[in-house]
Order: structure tokens, then sequence, then C-alpha cells
């Protein structure tokens, strides 16, 4: 007998139909119970300040969605160790009665995931999913308060989540007494870290009221302390217009589908209709690049013709998509964000023109605050936003934080270690608009590393660098002209006396005459550079960008266009230059003077 006859068969476990009797479909809610922290739950201290974010972020947009100025109220109660109750009141629409269950009860439901428009929600996740941690670490439901409008009733519901069949679970729905107008608030228990520093919930409160100055804000610490933060702008931002997905960001497989969707089209309506930026004339020319007859109905293209089709979109020269999606800040109001927050510090903002990647458009802005009360011996602070939103973790997985630390700072008068920060007392901040932001994970932390991205950021950033360097510049001449003065006023007192006694004149109509004259040798007006309104941007709630200044000879290999120089610049300059005298301590000049 062999040795592979005399070793045993295992034991077969399992049969094909007993595998099968396994298999079931998983709810979204059950995925993310075992996965929440792909959610950004993945410790206490994050779970607390991701929960305060979502509301906030729901309470944000609804406002501004109704043409509401924002005031909204955040209150966090310890109950316990480590045990939290989280309260986030608006004056929105608020919320149809219908609706409280699946907005705040049911995963991957909302309005902004299908729409190409600005928002700081995306996917309909957030809110339910704080909702789903507080249930599992305390088992406490959902609390919501919700009216409409003034003479209605206000309602009371309290919520579960079924995880099996991601469904809402009403436990008790009544009508309460409430005293606003319209508004939602929604209360959460949860197991929780309160803590402070750049990851806690007050910095990231800190940080949205100077990403969005119209928002009135009051914050109930744990402690019992009020923080309030009062509006900053009365303006709303305009309102993001929805737009079609553009053509040079579609991938095959959603062409394919656009096209079978198009029922009873020609294959030249289907892309007028489907995109933006195609009109007939472009549909047409789309069709002969792709060797695809126009009339041909959409849904009978077959795959060959699919390809041509989308390989001809990425040739067809075709407008970037509009910028009316999308809404920046403006210079003007990131100058009054920042100083909602950096005190007594000179301020720069740039607005980059709008971009595209992938079809998305975007729009990159970057604001500096300089002096103050900043730290003069520390790294400079780096605020990141996207869609107004603070970006607190994974600092170094995102582009801009690459942005920043990639930058040669030095280039622009500042301390700068081997790949890492500047330091000095400077905050920097970065925003990132756009209808569809390249975050790295559902949590929303870190945006991903697109070339184009990182192009605009870093142009924003030198724009920002190059009137930074140009403040200090003037300041470093204001200096050196003030030490100049300083050292001829220490003399003037002597010289004064000494020629008062040669003279025999009064020594005070001496001293006189040289502090008169001292003007012209040190020049302080020349030296003192101009504080531009707002950082030189336009007032306070334009979203225009202004001509870039031109280009550091320093950056050579920076992606930053020179524009050309003046024709009769340099002469016009030499012209208004006051002619040269000789200096004071000369003897004809004395004589002169004395003379007077």
């Amino acid at each position: 007998m062999s040795a592979a006859e005399s070793t045993p068969k295992p034991q077969r476990r399992a049969t094909a139909e007993s595998m099968a009797q396994k298999q079931r479909e998983i709810s979204v809610s059950e995925f993310f119970t075992k996965n929440r922290h792909l959610l950004g739950f993945d410790n206490p201290a994050k779970a607390l300040l991701t929960t305060v974010k979502e509301a906030v972020d729901n309470s944000l947009d609804a406002c501004e969605e109704a043409g509401i100025l924002p005031t909204l109220g955040v209150d966090i109660v310890e109950i316990s160790e480590n045990r939290y109750r989280i309260g986030v009141e608006d004056n929105g629409p608020g919320i149809v009665k219908e609706q409280i269950p699946k907005i705040f009860a049911k995963l991957l439901y909302g309005s902004k995931f299908h729409r190409l428009k600005q928002a700081r929600g995306q996917q309909g996740i957030g809110i339910s999913a704080a909702g789903l941690y507080a249930m599992l670490t305390t088992g406490k439901p959902l609390v919501i308060v919700s009216k409409t409008g003034k003479g209605r009733q206000a309602r009371r519901v309290e919520l579960r989540i079924d995880t099996r069949k991601n469904q809402p679970d009403v436990l008790k729905e009544e009508p309460v007494e409430w005293e606003r107008d319209h508004g939602t608030r929604v209360e959460l228990e949860l197991v929780g870290t309160y803590r402070g520093g750049r990851t806690g919930v007050d910095a990231y409160l800190e940080q949205t009221v100077v990403a969005n100055p119209h928002l009135e804000l009051v914050y109930k610490m744990p402690k019992g302390e009020v923080q309030e933060y009062p509006r900053a702008s009365h303006d709303l931002p305009r309102e993001a217009q929805e737009i079609k997905p553009h053509p040079h960001g579609v991938e095959l497989g959603m062409l394919l589908k656009m096209m079978q969707d198009a029922v009873k089209m020609t294959v030249k309506a289907a892309l007028v209709d489907s995109f933006s930026r195609v009109s007939p004339a472009i549909a047409q020319a789309i069709c002969d690049a792709a060797h695809v007859k126009a009339t041909k109905k959409a849904p009978d293209l077959l795959g060959e013709e699919v390809e041509r089709l989308h390989k001809a979109l990425g040739e067809v020269k075709i407008l970037a998509p509009p910028a009316t999606s999308v809404v920046p800040i403006g210079e003007g109001l990131i100058v009054e964000g920042l100083k909602r927050r950096y005190h007594d510090c000179v301020y720069f903002s740039a607005t980059r023109p709008p971009a595209v990647y992938r079809g998305n458009p975007f729009v990159v802005e970057c604001g500096i605050a300089y002096g103050g009360d900043l730290p003069l011996e520390e790294s400079a602070e780096v605020l990141r936003f996207a869609n107004r939103v603070p970006l607190q973790y994974q600092p170094k997985a995102c582009a801009i934080s690459e942005a920043v630390y990639e930058l040669n700072w030095k280039n622009y008068g500042l301390s700068q270690p081997r790949g890492s920060l500047p330091v000095a007392p400077m905050a920097i901040f970065v925003h990132l608009a756009s209808v569809w932001v390249p975050f790295t994970s559902e949590a929303k932390e870190a945006v991903a590393h697109y070339p184009e991205l990182l192009r605009e950021i870093t142009l924003a950033l030198q724009e920002c660098g190059r009137r930074l360097s140009q403040h200090l510049r003037a300041r470093a001449r204001l200096e050196s002209e003030g030490k100049r003065k300083s050292l001829f006023e220490r003399y003037i007192p002597e010289l004064g006396q000494s020629l008062g006694k040669i003279t025999g004149q009064e020594r005070q109509s001496i001293e006189d005459i040289f502090l008169r004259a001292l003007p012209s040798f040190v020049n302080m007006a020349a030296a003192a550079e101009p504080e531009p309104p707002a950082g030189g941007a336009p007032p306070a709630g334009s979203n225009g960008a202004p001509p870039p200044a031109p280009a550091d000879a320093s950056e050579p290999d920076q992606p930053v266009e020179k524009p050309g120089k003046k024709k009769g610049a340099s002469k016009t300059k030499a012209l208004k230059k006051p002619p040269a005298k000789k200096p004071a301590g000369k003897k004809g000049e004395q004589l002169s003077l004395l003379g007077e």
C-alpha cells in the first residue's frame, strides 16, 4: 500500500447547498456598525467631535439652502465619566414630519449625493451614523424636535436605527411647545472624551466661524462656560447652482448607463441633455469624431460605438464647466473670518479663478494672518477647509498640507526648517470649494492628491506669500530708517550745544533747525508700505479674484505666470524720487542753516 493511499482523506465540511443557505444581504447599517472607524468614530474623542461636526454641517446647509442667516446653539453636557449629551439647535426651515425618521435614522439617505453643486454634506451618512454610534455605545435613542413655521406645531421624535434593515424605528412621536418660529434641534447621548487642542470640539467651532463669517454661534461647554461668536457678516453666500456632469469627467461605464437611460432620444439629443457645455453643434462634432450616427437611438449603441464616443468626448474641445455651482468665501470675508480668531495681525488673502478636475469645477482660496498674538518661535498654524468645513485629522495625508509643506517659504523672508512648516507668527488658511470634494475616506478628513488641486493650492499660497513678503520688506525698511532717525536725534543736542558756543546763537533754535531738516535725510514715508484694504482684497462679500502679483525672481521653478512689465514704470518712479541732499553734518549745509 502506497503512502498516498494510507493517508486519510479530509472530512467534507460543507456542500455548495449548505454554503448557499448562509449567504444573505448585508445592509449598509450592519457594515458601518462593524466598520465605524471609516466614518470617524474610531475613538471616543474623535467620536464626540464627529457627532458635533455632522450636526453643525447639516444645520448650516439647511439654513443656507433656505436663505436664512444661520444662528446655531451647541451644548455639551457631561452626564458621567466619558458620557455626554450633545445638543445642536438651529433656526433653519425645519423638517417635515415624514422625513425626520429617514434623515436621522437611515444611512445613505439624502438630497445631496445626486446633485452637482457645492454642499457640506455629500453622502447622506453623517448624522445617521452619529445616531448609530450613540445607540451602540449608550443604547439611548436620538431625540429630534423640529418646527417648519410660525403658528405650526413642533414635533418631538425619538428614533433608533434597525441595523438589519437600515430602516428607522420610531419609538415615540408627540407634539410639543417650542418658542422658536422654525428650526430643528437634535440630541444624542454617547460615550466620548472631551478634550481641547487642535483636534478638539473647541478648535473645530473656532475654525467653523472663521470659514463662515455669516454664522452666529453660542457654544455651551461641558463645564458650564459659554462662548459666543457674533456674526461678522450679514450677507448670505450666494446660492450654488446645480449643474450637469461635464464630458471631460465622465467614465466609460457612466457614459454607457447615460445612453441606456436616454430612452426615445437620439445620441445627439442625449449628449446635449446629459452634459453641461455641450451644445447641438458640439454634440454633432463629438458624433462625427466617434464615427457614430447622430440620429441613432442612444439605447441602441453598441459597445465599440460607446468606446469611440467616450474617446471623442476627451478629444473635442469643450468649455470648462460653469463656476456658478461653486461658492467661494471671497477675499474680503476670509480676512473678516481670520479677524474673529487672530487679533491685531496683518491679513492677506487670495482667491484663485475656477479650475476643473475630473470634470468637477473647484476654487481654491488662501489667507494669511501674520503677527499679533501668534507665537513667535513656533511653526505656523495651518487651517484646512473643504466646502467651509474644517479638516482637523490626517493632516499629513491631505493635499492641502502637502502643498503648504512643499512651498519654499524662505523665498518670502521666513525661516523654514527642511521638510517642515515655516517658523513664524503666522496662520495659513486654505479653503477648497467644489461640487464634489475628493476626500480620502468617508470620514471626510483629508483631500486626495489630484495634480490639479495641488497646482491651484500652490498658486494661491504663492500669491499670499508675495504679499506677505512685500509687507515684511517694507517693515524692515521702516525699522532701518527708524534706527537712522534715532541715531541723528541722539547727536543733535550735542551738535546744537557745540554750534551754539561757536556762533553765539541759542541752542534750542539750532536744534529746531536740525530737527526740521531731519525728515529730508530719513525717508520714513517711503519706507512705510500702505496696508492694502482687506489684504489687497475687494470689499467684503465679493468673490472676484484680483489680478496676480508679479512672481518672485527667486521662484523660477514654480508654476506662476509672470505678467509683462509695464512700460515707463521705472521712468515714472525715477521722476517722483526726491533729489538727493547732502548730509546735515557737512560744513556748507551747517552754514546755510545757521544763516537763516
